[in-house]
């Protein structure tokens, strides 16, 4: 597929906002991230949540709504000091994934329309072990922000499931996360499935500071996980953990490929904190896309983890995804460059790209709201925001 014409536009754009940035325009970054976040997000509930608090993805036929859209968007509510939005999310979460009760039924990953009955409802019971997290995550600490105990309480009782449900002792490589509820082993040699993205570590890091075990064991081992999964410094989307082997890559039906899950992973080694334990070797063990950034504008929408090899550029999210990671190291130039695009591709409707898609506002308003400051964490994982 060629990329001519629209790489040569997105170029142009580039150098018209590098000049807009280098004449200035009186505000300083924060600030112009901050009315960008805020321009995003009040676009993203435009177009993709609804009055209930239903977060839709328009993209497939089913108008699904998973877990992971509901957690994203319970954050990105705490973070903007919208109590009446977080019980809206909270709410049809709880209704509609938790069968009434998010303190004792993990949220079902999916939700939508069946295409048998035409039915509403939940399409796929199974859990997703990122979204839980995020979602306890965000109860607890609106729970504190906001002196709601309902709130505290319901996060702890998911916490305590997830860390019953959701997480297994591999030989050899420690406690880990397992995607979810069913279908990622341990299979009959005691292998199971990972995502490394789905353990970001500043949440882990809440856990283990609230609760001690089994989240201390995740977050110490989870340096070492993410370096195993990056072989060339990419890590990849899915791997395998086997007893006394460790890591093996690629994992059992998925190619050695990092792309729409591992992108993720620079995000979150980004908005660490940098005095959080284990930030430092984390950040070291995801090299690869640093050395890709500085010979290229656009990051790559796939890499073959275990040849180092890029392919195809990747969309704005991505390039969103990565500013913290390049802000982290420090690297202005290579930040400047995705910065320029990113704020090109930001539309009047304040969503990015001229295709809004819903993944690419979610690694967006992660990315923005951070640079702006409007959130960040404490080396324990603890949310602070400017509000509080």
């Amino acid at each position: 597929m060629s990329h001519g014409p629209w790489r040569q536009s997105r170029q142009l754009l580039l150098i018209v906002v590098i000049s807009a940035l280098l004449i200035g325009c009186g505000k300083t970054a924060k600030e112009d991230w901050s009315e960008r976040f805020t321009h995003l997000w009040q676009g993203y509930q435009k177009q993709f949540v609804n009055t209930q608090g239903r977060v839709i993805d328009p993209a497939y036929p089913d108008h699904r709504t998973t877990s992971e859209g509901q957690a994203y968007a319970l954050f990105f509510a705490l973070v903007a000091n919208d109590p009446q939005r977080f019980e809206q999310i909270r709410s049809w979460t709880q209704q509609n994934l938790a069968k009434g009760d998010l303190g004792t039924h993990l949220p079902a990953w999916l939700w939508g329309l069946n295409p048998d009955n035409h039915q509403w409802g939940v399409l796929d019971t199974n859990t997703a072990s990122d979204a839980d997290l995020w979602i306890a995550y965000a109860l607890l600490e609106a729970g504190r922000l906001w002196h709601k105990p309902t709130y505290v309480q319901t996060g702890q009782k998911m916490a305590s499931l997830i860390a019953q449900m959701e997480v297994l002792n591999v030989a050899g490589l420690g406690t880990v996360l397992l995607p979810g509820l069913e279908g990622f082993g341990p299979d009959a040699q005691g292998c199971v499935m990972i995502n490394p993205s789905y353990t970001p570590l500043p949440v882990v890091r809440l856990m283990a500071h609230k609760f001690g075990a089994p989240w201390q064991s995740i977050a110490d081992g989870l340096p070492h996980l993410i370096k195993a999964s990056a072989p060339h410094g990419f890590p990849a989307d899915w791997v395998q953990a086997c007893p006394e082997k460790g890591v093996i890559i690629p994992a059992a039906a998925h190619p050695p490929i990092g792309s729409y899950d591992a992108i993720r992973v620079y995000l979150w080694a980004g908005i660490t904190a940098p005095n959080t334990p284990g930030s430092e070797p984390l950040l070291k063990g995801i090299w690869g896309m640093a050395n890709y950034l500085s010979g290229h504008t656009i990051p790559p929408e796939h890499v073959d983890v275990l040849k180092g090899s890029a392919s195809s550029d990747g969309p704005v999210g991505f390039s969103a995804a990565l500013l913290p990671y390049l802000n982290a190291q420090k690297m202005q130039t290579r930040f400047n460059r995705l910065a320029a695009l990113v704020q090109a591709d930001q539309q009047p409707s304040g969503l990015l790209g001229a295709k809004p898609t819903y993944y690419d506002q979610n690694l967006g308003l992660f990315a923005l709201g951070y640079l702006a400051g409007l959130y960040q964490f404490n080396e324990h994982g603890t949310l602070e925001v400017p509000w509080q």
